[in-house]
């Protein structure tokens, strides 16, 4: 027996073996495609024949492929399936908190262990101490695996029995991430339509995240106090800088999505009388039914 199977070597897949060996942790490996498994054996892993020999070769298992069907394609073979009775198996495909509850259920009925895990990190991140990682089930699939997990992500962190909370907490990272992101190529593109250094911009911005920071925290904190009047800015103030991002977008002939979309949003939340009212108001709008 080996302390863990990794199913899956695609980038992440390969980096989780790699850090998990590099943690003093004996590994058993597979892949559909077996050449992805080479390197892995001269690192000292044991290379399994199959899912299901992978499976029944340690009491944890980690998945990491593309997504939850072709996790389900791998684990719901009858072998693969009946090896997992008794283990506990740690899905950290991308999902959803749904699939991870569903994952959950199927998991639970082959006698198995369940965590969903949420890796917020490049494969080139893996096992280092500040890596992060969210992980969400059964406390005691947790205690078992927390030393695997520690070795793959040093900031792994346990979001609590409900199983879905890992993927929540994941896509709501990465929400604000490429909403951050895409607001930044816009910008980008506004300096290059008018010709200035995308290099100076880029220092720009670095220099004053901080400070945009304080602002996202700021707007979080009226959200959770639900307390939006006596605004420094106005929705209807911050709606008129969407109604110039749609403006200079036409006048330089450059690509209006981003400008489109942030508008559309300041419309909606005027339309709903809150132009007076802080930008965190905004939940209002997204809280109304799709």
């Amino acid at each position: 027996m080996t302390d863990v199977s990794i199913l899956g070597l695609g980038p992440m897949g390969a980096a989780i073996a790699r850090a998990v060996l590099a943690g003093g942790h004996r590994a058993t490996v597979w892949n559909r495609t077996a050449a992805r498994a080479a390197a892995l054996a001269k690192a000292g892993a044991v290379v399994a024949p199959s899912a299901a020999a992978a499976i029944a070769a340690s009491p944890r298992v980690l998945v990491c492929v593309a997504d939850y069907a072709a996790s389900r394609a791998v684990l719901q073979s009858p072998d693969a399936a009946a090896a997992l009775d008794g283990r506990v198996l740690v899905q950290l495909s991308t999902g959803t908190p749904q699939d991870a509850r569903d994952g959950e259920a199927w998991a639970r009925q082959q006698g198995a262990d369940y965590l969903d895990g949420a890796l917020l990190a490049t494969p080139g991140q893996l096992g280092r101490p500040d890596t992060p990682l969210f992980v969400s089930g059964a406390r005691t699939a947790y205690e078992r695996c927390a030393s695997v997990l520690a070795a793959v992500a040093g900031e792994t962190r346990y979001m609590g029995e409900a199983v879905g909370a890992a993927a929540a907490w994941d896509l709501a990272a990465l929400s604000s991430m490429f909403g951050a992101m895409f607001g930044f190529f816009h910008g980008l593109r506004i300096c290059e339509s008018e010709g200035l250094p995308l290099a100076g911009f880029n220092a720009m911005i670095q220099a004053i995240w901080p400070v945009l920071g304080e602002m996202v925290a700021s707007e979080g904190e009226a959200v959770l106090a639900e307390a939006y009047g006596k605004p420094a800015s106005s929705m209807d103030t911050c709606a008129g800088s969407g109604r110039l991002f749609v403006r200079q977008a036409r006048e330089a002939g450059i690509d209006a999505s981003f400008p489109a979309f942030a508008s559309a949003l300041f419309e909606r939340a005027l339309t709903a009388g809150l132009g007076t009212e802080r930008l965190g108001a905004m939940m209002k709008v997204l809280r109304q039914p799709a």
